[in-house]
């Protein structure tokens, strides 16, 4: 059946929420502009990461390492490790889409936390409404997040060196802003907490970049260890 035929009308709620974290998500965009100017990166070449990467966490963490002196190489580890999850996300969103063709390659694009969340809280309400969400909100973030990080590229641009004027702090801040929201309880906040111990123990150590990949390390054995005294 299509699923054009199942769409309902457009909830006004709905509308509200996906807009309220489509525009609050966006405007984080202003913040990687601003610090991949100041890592050195060019206002197309920032505009052209959020435009084909689209994964804030993953960018932020690129520029980051790029920032401290890191190479290439590090710099895109450590964006694929962060963006594994929308990996999983697709695995979760691909059977309620059902999506083919162009269509499919769109919606792997913008499956992200935001779009994931605002469909999932539609579960109660059905199927459509849940890919209504789904598409309100990643298309969304996407049009906010690529209007602001040209807004921020282009502003820290006119400043002239970023960095005197501590934009080259931009990274860390922002990033800091995102996983914050996400430390909801006592557990993950020890991890958290745990990871940058282990990163500042290990950073004399090692090259630029390579502290924050091996930060996952305490993640992957706080979580390998989580699920075998659950099992």
């Amino acid at each position: 059946m299509d699923k054009t035929s199942e769409m309902p009308k457009l909830n006004g709620k709905l509308l509200r929420y996906s807009l309220s974290v489509s525009l609050t998500v966006g405007l984080y965009g202003i913040a990687f502009g601003a610090a991949s100017i100041a890592a050195g990166f060019s206002v197309l070449q920032s505009c052209l990461f959020s435009l084909l990467t689209f994964t804030g966490a993953s960018q932020f963490a690129a520029v980051g390492v790029v920032a401290s002196g890191g190479t290439a190489a590090a710099a895109i580890s450590a964006a694929t490790l962060l963006g594994t999850r929308n990996a999983l996300y697709g695995m979760q969103m691909a059977p309620l889409l059902e999506n083919r063709g162009l269509t499919k390659l769109i919606a792997a694009h913008i499956t992200i936390d935001e779009s994931t969340g605002v469909a999932l809280s539609q579960v109660e309400e059905g199927n459509a409404t849940m890919r209504q969400g789904f598409w309100l909100t990643g298309l969304g973030v996407f049009l906010f997040w690529n209007l602001f990080t040209l807004l921020g590229a282009l502003g820290a641009k006119q400043l002239g060196t970023p960095a005197s004027w501590g934009l080259d702090a931009g990274v860390p801040a922002a990033f800091l802003g995102l996983l914050w929201l996400r430390l909801t309880s006592n557990f993950l906040r020890l991890v958290a907490v745990a990871s940058m111990v282990f990163t500042l123990l290990i950073t004399p150590w090692l090259p630029s970049g390579l502290p924050i990949i091996s930060a996952t390390l305490v993640a992957v054995v706080v979580g390998w260890n989580e699920r075998e005294s659950t099992t």
